[in-house]
């Protein structure tokens, strides 16, 4: 697998990817009927930040992340990142591998922490993996997200030193 910055051409094979994670209503709260266009301007991070793909040996795209600052000015020394994987490549440790790739990235660019802010409690993979790695729950906004199988759960805010 090879992380790298994604290009304009990857955008066709991920953007479905995309548009069925949000469909899903168990993850993220973006629009249901986002356009590619749409889609595109909400998750591609331009500078300071970053966006990128992992692709396997064949250049098919395995997922996405994006990370940069959390905040603006006062609060940019602190990082905070999203991560899609496409279903027919979860349990292969791209989520993983992107999250170390960020992790790494925010360290070099100078960032003290990383903060997600919004991980849906009912998420049970990512919170493990997130907890793997070194982050804690600070915190649990109740019944925050509306989970298309679960009603309304509480988003997790979840912090950790680089």
């Amino acid at each position: 697998m090879v992380i790298r910055a994604i290009e304009a051409n990857d955008w066709p094979a991920f953007f479905p990817v995309f548009r069925d994670i949000v469909e899903a209503g168990e993850t993220y709260a973006y629009p249901l009927d986002l356009t590619a266009e749409q889609a595109w301007g909400l998750w591609v991070e331009g500078p300071p930040g970053v966006c990128v793909v992992a692709v396997d040996e064949t250049g098919a795209v395995l997922g996405s992340a994006k990370s940069g600052p959390n905040r603006p000015a006062r609060g940019s020394h602190v990082a905070t990142a999203s991560f899609m994987v496409s279903p027919a490549a979860r349990g292969r440790g791209v989520g993983r591998q992107l999250a170390e790739w960020v992790l790494a990235w925010a360290r070099e660019q100078g960032y003290a922490a990383m903060q997600f802010n919004a991980v849906v409690e009912t998420n049970t993979a990512a919170v493990a993996l997130w907890k793997d790695l070194g982050f804690q729950v600070i915190g649990t906004v109740p019944e925050a997200f509306e989970s298309r199988t679960h009603g309304r759960v509480g988003l997790h805010v979840m912090h950790r030193y680089l």
